[in-house]
């Protein structure tokens, strides 16, 4: 083979490379986690009895401790645990065990922390703790026990009691209403801006989805699958209907919206 020959195929080799690297750096988030979730199959209940046999009690009760912990430290910043991630950077060699240790740590949460580990998303596998010891009509986010946990409770009431999206520049015109400024620092909530559109979103309580076929793009704001879990509706509309000196029942959309999924419960997840 001629050395131009030889030039031509390492030229050509180093730009598919490039290509892929690219492709995969180009890549939506989402897309990427979904790849990352899709290289873990779920161990077949054979799998998990022989992955049991190649370690001490001792060894499954220490990597089910460090799953704990990564949920407790995970859920401190509002944070939602993927399995991706759990089996990436927890887990490691004991994958084939993974539903025996979910299973444990949920009972650990259960019986010693109160709380029960909640699946947000099926489709990546995102999962969150939900405190069992708050009752349905004391949820956590309706007792803040920081100012941000108000300014949410805001955001979300406006977009629940405005038919379940709202554009962003309706969020803004609201709180400066309320003499919150997103385009200043704020005494108590710190970056307005920040806190809605960045870490909000990252703790799944909002989503911030971009509105099709807008120029200049526009965006508006929803609720994120942790509220749909944590938040009441009912007292939403209770908290309205005093604001406002006004019957719940008088809204009658939200008002069947919000009764309609009351009585729903949320159940542990299956240890997929």
């Amino acid at each position: 083979m001629c050395c131009c020959q030889r030039m031509t195929q390492r030229k050509r080799l180093s730009n598919t490379q490039s290509s892929s690297q690219n492709k995969r750096q180009s890549m939506p988030l989402a897309s990427q986690e979904e790849d990352d979730d899709l290289t873990f199959p779920q161990p077949s209940s054979s799998q998990v009895q022989r992955g049991l046999e190649r370690f001490t009690p001792a060894q499954v009760d220490q990597k089910t401790a460090e799953v704990v912990q990564f949920f407790l430290v995970r859920d401190q910043k509002k944070i939602p645990v993927r399995r991706a991630d759990l089996v990436k950077h927890v887990l490691k060699d004991y994958r084939n065990i993974y539903p025996e240790i979910m299973k444990r740590a949920a009972r650990t949460f259960d019986q010693v922390f109160g709380l029960k580990i909640v699946e947000i998303d099926s489709k990546n596998h995102m999962y969150i703790l939900v405190n069992k010891l708050e009752t349905a009509e004391a949820p956590p986010i309706m007792n803040p026990t920081n100012p941000k946990t108000g300014l949410l409770f805001v955001v979300l009431s406006l977009i629940f009691m405005k038919g379940g999206a709202v554009r962003e520049n309706l969020i803004w015109n609201t709180l400066k209403k309320l003499r919150v400024d997103a385009g200043e620092k704020h005494e108590e909530f710190g970056d307005v801006k920040k806190a809605i559109t960045d870490e909000f979103v990252r703790q799944r309580y909002l989503e911030y989805v971009r509105i099709p076929h807008t120029e200049p793009v526009e965006f508006e704001f929803r609720w994120g699958q942790r509220a749909e879990v944590e938040v009441s509706k009912v007292k939403i509309l209770e908290f309205m209907g005093e604001l406002h000196d006004q019957d719940p029942q008088s809204w009658t959309q939200q008002f069947r919206e919000a009764h309609s999924i009351s009585g729903s419960s949320q159940t542990a997840p299956s240890s997929r």
